[in-house]
C-alpha cells in the first residue's frame, strides 16, 4: 500500500507468476512496473482467513483477500479466495505464485 517497490522486489521470486482475479497474468517485472507506475493503487488490504502449510522449502498459503484497489484509475472492491506459493532459497522466503479467485456475490 506504500508503493515500496524496493521491498516488494525483495519479497518476490524472480520466477513469479502473479495471476489477477480477472485472469490476466504478470511476471515479476510486469507486476513491479504496474505498482511503480501507479497502475495498481492499493487503499486497503485485509486477509481475514489464512491457513499456512509448510512442506520443506515450500509453503502454501490458502486464504481470503479483501481489498479496495484502483486499477488504471478505476476503483474496485475485491473479495477473493487466494492461493499463494512461497519458496525458501538461500534462507530467504519469496513469493513464487499468487492466484486469486473472486467469491461470487450472493443476492
Amino acid at each position: 500500500m506504500n508503493n515500496d517497490v524496493a521491498t516488494l522486489d525483495q519479497l518476490l521470486s524472480d520466477k513469479l507468476v502473479y495471476t489477477h482475479s480477472n485472469g490476466q497474468r504478470d511476471t515479476k517485472e510486469q507486476y513491479l512496473g504496474h505498482v511503480e507506475s501507479g497502475h495498481f493503487k492499493y487503499f486497503a488490504i485485509a486477509r481475514p482467513e489464512e491457513e499456512i502449510r509448510v512442506f520443506g522449502d515450500m509453503a502454501m498459503v490458502v486464504g481470503r483477500m479483501v481489498a479496495r484497489v484502483a486499477v488504471a484509475g478505476s476503483e474496485r472492491q475485491l473479495d477473493n479466495r487466494s492461493l499463494a506459493i512461497w519458496i525458501r532459497q538461500d534462507g530467504q522466503w519469496s513469493l513464487l505464485a499468487y492466484q486469486p479467485t473472486p467469491i461470487p456475490r450472493t443476492t
